[in-house]
């Protein structure tokens, strides 16, 4: 089997599986492998477990060996680059050597320091034939939040919006439920819970009380909660506190090691109450991290959302799903930090109402943020449209 469009047809039934990791593998990435005989018989496929637990390739030697067949002269086909280290589970690049494989298709090489190159180089020592590129692109896509988070420190950041025709999100009295359809508020269920988190700011908590969680998805792990609240306003009553799950909270204020105390100086009355609230947040699970912007002027405290990103890629997060107000939204996009945006549009009209983003105006066009389209569908009666900024998937590949 030597044909190009056979070697595609086999990466993408790889895709494939690897498509199946979608909601399982952070912060590792979805890889999928398909293994074939000489002739192009596949005789066994898998992809990468929950972290910790079997990779791609070994789930797909195992498949073959479940079969009966010999993997002795057989080609693998994996989306991402073999790992060569000892993690949580042993270097797959020893797996595939000692299973006699004799050919390995890669989409990409692997953007981890601890992998890069490493993978590759150790399995052409083992005497294997590599073969790099294939469908690289589509192997990007559905990995492009780890790439962003091994290549440049921070997650994908992917801002999801519901609005109508006309750009609206809310009526002037707050009314938003429902801009949108069922079938569109399910799809939205899939995109959060493929994110490693879900962000919003406190605006949001305190006028529509969210869930924020995952429904109707067959999810093993539920993804982080990240509020932005500069001066520790949320209700520890709030609906999105109420479940088991990872919450991190970043405010404005200064705070010492343990989040108990804000470093500023202030009356004890005042102290008290900032204590109380992080003690409160502390004794519901959330993380309070204090990283204030630095203020101009008299302006009211902001976070540093640039380096709340950055803190989100420490913390191992791949892909931030936000769903936020126009203020959080704006702040984010006049940051550079938004790389995609997820938006659902009604076939509906609403006139004045509240906007999708608030934003200072432009004196010129040149200077509007440039977007390119990813795809265009429908969703039930709402138009889904996904866009990303113009190079943001770019910036991830080699250079």
């Amino acid at each position: 089997m030597h044909s190009t469009v056979e070697h595609n047809s086999m990466m993408r039934l790889a895709l494939d599986e690897a498509q199946k990791a979608l909601f399982i593998t952070s912060p590792n990435p979805r890889v999928g492998c398909v293994i074939t005989r000489p002739s192009g018989e596949i005789i066994g496929v898998g992809h990468t477990q929950v972290a910790g637990q079997a990779h791609a390739e070994v789930m797909a030697l195992r498949d073959a060996q479940s079969r009966g067949h010999s993997t002795q002269g057989a080609t693998a086909y994996v989306t991402l680059e073999p790992c060569s280290h000892h993690g949580r589970t042993p270097p797959c690049t020893q797996a595939l050597s000692q299973a006699g494989i004799a050919r390995v298709f890669l989409s990409l090489t692997d953007p981890n320091p601890r992998v890069n190159g490493l993978g590759v180089a150790q399995l052409k020592s083992h005497g294997i034939e590599v073969h790099i590129g294939l469908m690289e692109s589509e192997a990007l896509e559905l990995n492009k939040g780890f790439f962003k988070r091994m290549r440049l420190g921070s997650p994908w950041m992917r801002s999801k919006i519901a609005a109508s025709l006309d750009g609206q999100t809310a009526l002037l009295n707050g009314q938003s439920q429902w801009i949108t359809g069922d079938a569109a508020r399910a799809d939205g269920h899939l995109w959060r819970a493929r994110a490693c988190a879900i962000l919003t700011g406190v605006g949001t908590l305190l006028s529509d009380n969210p869930r924020l969680d995952v429904r109707g998805v067959d999810s093993p792990r539920a993804p982080a909660l990240v509020v932005v609240d500069s001066l520790l306003s949320t209700p520890i009553e709030a609906h999105a506190l109420q479940f088991k799950r990872s919450m991190y909270l970043y405010c404005a204020l200064p705070l010492n090691e343990d989040s108990s105390d804000v470093l500023l100086e202030m009356d004890e009355q005042r102290r008290r109450q900032y204590q109380e609230r992080l003690r409160a947040l502390k004794d519901k699970g959330v993380e309070v991290i204090g990283i204030p912007f630095a203020k101009k002027n008299d302006s009211k405290p902001q976070v540093d959302l640039t380096a709340m990103v950055l803190d989100l890629g420490q913390k191992g997060m791949n892909e931030v799903h936000i769903e936020a107000g126009a203020t959080l939204n704006g702040a984010l996009i006049q940051s550079g930090l938004i790389d995609e945006f997820l938006l659902y549009m009604a076939p509906k009209w609403i006139g004045p109402a509240k906007p999708m983003s608030t934003l200072p105006p432009l004196e010129q066009l040149a200077n509007a943020l440039a977007l390119d389209f990813q795809s265009l569908s429908l969703v039930g009666e709402d138009l889904r449209i996904l866009a990303e900024k113009k190079g943001a998937k770019s910036a991830l590949r080699d250079h």
